[in-house]
């Protein structure tokens, strides 16, 4: 039987027109935004995660994010003392898409968190064992490069998917392997789709990218990342949180600090941000579902949307 609710997901690498495109494709297309961003989530974080810029609003009784005039949802709602997991976000997102859907609208689910998209897309099951406090112990004086080691002795499968450099995420995996006796990679099975969705993805040269990334961080920190990042530090936000432990708020921690030269910050934060765009098309390209179109190609994306909803 075919899946009634439609989904329109719209992915790609940070500084890949994401954003412009969906607001675009929203506005044509009577379209409401999910974020799939795990740091736009977040409040008091806008210039550092490239947040769109809008205002809360109250529509039809509710207090939304609206970005001119369009709907945002999982956008500027979590303080950055939480933290928010996948399977938080997955719950959050189909509740959205179903009250989208059920006014007349038509949900887009946009964003370069790819945990985030195929949790909606692929209906993922999450495990839902709490973190055990004594495990977390142990593993917390341990460097990155053991735990990984010892991943790879407990969940071989797990270090495929596992961001390695991400102390937080290796510690989860451990935590589920050790605790359940299966593995992560197992218990994030995928179940029946839940919606019919049409994915399309934007892809750029690396070239033409990175000259991309690179203008973008100039530009934010034009516009006051430091003033931002020191306004987080004044009220004592740790940045070993998962919301600030990411590319960027780390960079500018540290030149802060005195351990690197501003020139020497950008620089580091315009190559990690470089890694962290191919690594993002590594993991989109796994996803064969995936219609790809090049650069700002918003003729070829109108396209594909209107003969997706015309579709019954």
């Amino acid at each position: 039987m075919p899946l009634e609710q439609k989904l329109i997901v719209i992915v790609g690498p940070t500084a890949s027109g994401k954003t412009d495109l969906a607001l675009k494709m929203a506005k044509e297309f009577n379209g409401e935004i999910i974020s799939a961003d795990s740091r736009q989530i977040y409040k008091k974080m806008d210039i550092g995660t490239a947040k769109p810029d809008g205002n809360w609003k109250m529509v039809a009784g509710k207090r939304r994010y609206l970005v001119e005039g369009v709907p945002h949802y999982a956008v500027d709602t979590m303080n950055p003392g939480k933290t928010f997991t996948a399977a938080e976000f997955k719950e959050l997102a189909v509740e959205s898409v179903e009250d989208i859907s059920r006014r007349g609208k038509v949900p887009f689910l946009v964003g370069g968190t790819g945990l985030y998209i195929w949790s909606v897309v692929d209906n993922l099951q999450f495990p839902s064992g709490e973190p055990i406090k004594k495990l977390r112990a142990g593993f917390d004086g341990k460097s990155i490069e053991e735990l990984v080691d010892l991943l790879k002795k407990v969940d071989s499968e797990a270090v495929l998917f596992v961001d390695k450099k991400n102390k937080r995420r290796v510690i989860r995996a451990l935590e589920v392997a050790i605790s359940t006796g299966q593995s992560f990679s197992a218990l994030r099975a995928k179940s029946e789709p839940l919606f019919d969705c049409l994915q399309i993805g934007i892809k750029w040269p690396f070239s033409e990218l990175f000259e991309r990334i690179d203008a973008r961080i100039d530009e934010q920190w034009k516009k006051g990342w430091q003033s931002e990042v020191e306004s987080l530090i004044r009220q004592k936000y740790s940045f070993d949180l998962p919301s600030l432990s990411g590319i960027g708020y780390r960079e500018v921690v540290k030149y802060l600090d005195g351990e690197m030269t501003m020139p020497e910050m950008i620089r580091i934060l315009k190559r990690e941000t470089h890694r962290y765009a191919k690594r993002q098309m590594t993991w989109f390209k796994r996803d064969k579902q995936i219609n790809w179109i090049e650069k700002n190609d918003v003729a070829a994306a109108r396209v594909m949307i209107a003969d997706f909803l015309k579709k019954r």
